[in-house]
């Protein structure tokens, strides 16, 4: 499979695990040895400045810290626009990347940035055998998903962006015995 670095994947209704139900996921990593992204629609409860006050400079501390996947849960990745995008770490799309765990962060000249507490992890073939059953959709990534003030509409956005039988797979209620 072609990478899919920089592409969203979007959970398909029957992927229940509650980890990933109806999620959205950056890509940031994707190659024979693996894959590895971040959540974007899973915005936690506390703030940067209650759990990371050393990112205060990069992050607004009274940003909210969102929870980027269910691996490694007490490290935390910062998405960010670069000044320079040769100073990311994993370079998503232009001057959007990962900032470097090593990076200086009063050195680090970034525009908008957005911290993950943890981040999603798949092993060699995993995220493509995962894609091949549907559990994913894979979706074209738009700057502004990655900084939304509203994740809790993400996965409809972008499903309804990618059209067809997708836009009415967005209109589905969580739980269709209600519907």
């Amino acid at each position: 499979m072609e990478s899919l670095r920089g592409h969203l994947l979007v959970a398909a209704p029957s992927l229940l695990d509650p980890n990933f139900a109806r999620a959205v996921v950056l890509i940031a990593e994707h190659t024979d040895e693996g894959a590895l992204g971040v959540v974007l629609n899973r915005a936690g409860e506390a703030t940067v400045g209650e759990i990371v006050p050393d990112l205060s400079s990069l992050v607004d501390e009274d940003e909210i810290v969102f929870t980027g996947g269910p691996v490694e849960l007490s490290g935390v990745m910062v998405l960010a626009e670069f000044e320079d995008p040769d100073d990311a770490a994993l370079p998503i799309d232009g001057d959007l990347g990962f900032v470097a765990l090593e990076a200086d962060m009063e050195e680090v000249a970034a525009g908008r940035a957005r911290a993950f507490a943890g981040h999603a992890g798949w092993g060699p073939g995993q995220l493509d055998a995962e894609v091949a059953e549907d559990s994913w959709f894979v979706a074209p990534f738009e700057r502004q998903d990655a900084f939304t003030d509203e994740p809790g509409e993400l996965w409809s956005r972008a499903l309804v962006r990618k059209g067809g039988h997708f836009a009415l797979v967005a209109r589905m209620p969580e739980d269709p015995s209600v519907n």
